[in-house]
């Protein structure tokens, strides 16, 4: 299978970048005491370092928000889902516990302050494209059962058709969903900058520490940028 970052996505920044890891024989379990710990102090420290009014403001969410507002979307009204993630605890809210694999991911998200989204192999049939929407995409909404047209020329993260993230980072599908039963995940990082140090680096490092160590399965790793923008696995 192929995952591919259209020359267009480039064209908005050239800097950005995709981390991607592909975890394989994956144990997902319900969340025990110490990966709700994770999440919990992750919450707490990013309470206490951030302000509501400054999320927007943090490294990452500020270029989020411009690459979305360059590619023609409003981030005010479909705001990529870690700032709405960052607002809501920053305000004093928790994020409810799911089960292992997702809290996990979401800890490791808030720790970095990136964007950080896990996909379930068993639903992905086609080749992955970060690209703009065409006629014939469709979206199927979480909690829906029925697929909804895609307005044309809106970035996405899509396999074939079936869009996976609608509004770049803004909205995942049902189709891809991390449940106890995902063994094959895909994982997909954005980020600016990769090296030791840099929020990319250093949460594609913790997302395999977990997939390795904390769910006994095992992992690839790949860095997709306007010098390689397009990947097998």
């Amino acid at each position: 299978m192929k995952y591919t970052v259209d020359k267009s996505v480039f064209e908005l920044n050239p800097d950005i970048k995709f981390g991607i890891l592909v975890g394989n024989d994956i144990k997902n379990s319900d969340t025990r005491p110490e990966d709700e710990e994770r999440l919990r102090k992750a919450e707490a420290k990013m309470r206490e370092k951030t302000k509501p009014d400054e999320i927007r403001e943090l490294k990452n969410v500020k270029l989020y928000r411009e690459v979305v507002k360059k590619s023609g979307i409003n981030p005010n009204k479909y705001p990529p889902s870690v700032e709405a993630m960052f607002k809501r605890i920053v305000k004093g809210g928790q994020l409810p516990v799911i089960n292992a694999l997702v809290d996990l991911c979401n800890a490791v998200s808030i720790e970095k302050g990136i964007s950080l989204g896990g996909h379930d192999l068993k639903d992905i049939h086609e080749d992955l494209e970060v690209r703009y929407s065409r006629k014939g995409d469709v979206f199927l909404p979480f909690g829906s059962e029925e697929y909804e047209d895609v307005e044309e020329n809106e970035l996405i993260f899509t396999s074939g058709n079936i869009v996976q993230t609608y509004k770049w980072l803004w909205r995942q599908s049902e189709l891809g969903k991390l449940t106890l039963d995902s063994k094959h995940v895909f994982f997909q990082l954005v980020g600016f900058e990769y090296e030791e140090g840099s929020s990319l680096y250093e949460a594609m490092k913790d997302i395999e520490e977990l997939i390795i160590n904390r769910f006994q399965g095992n992992c690839t790793k790949y860095l997709v940028d306007i010098n390689n923008q397009s990947i097998e696995f």
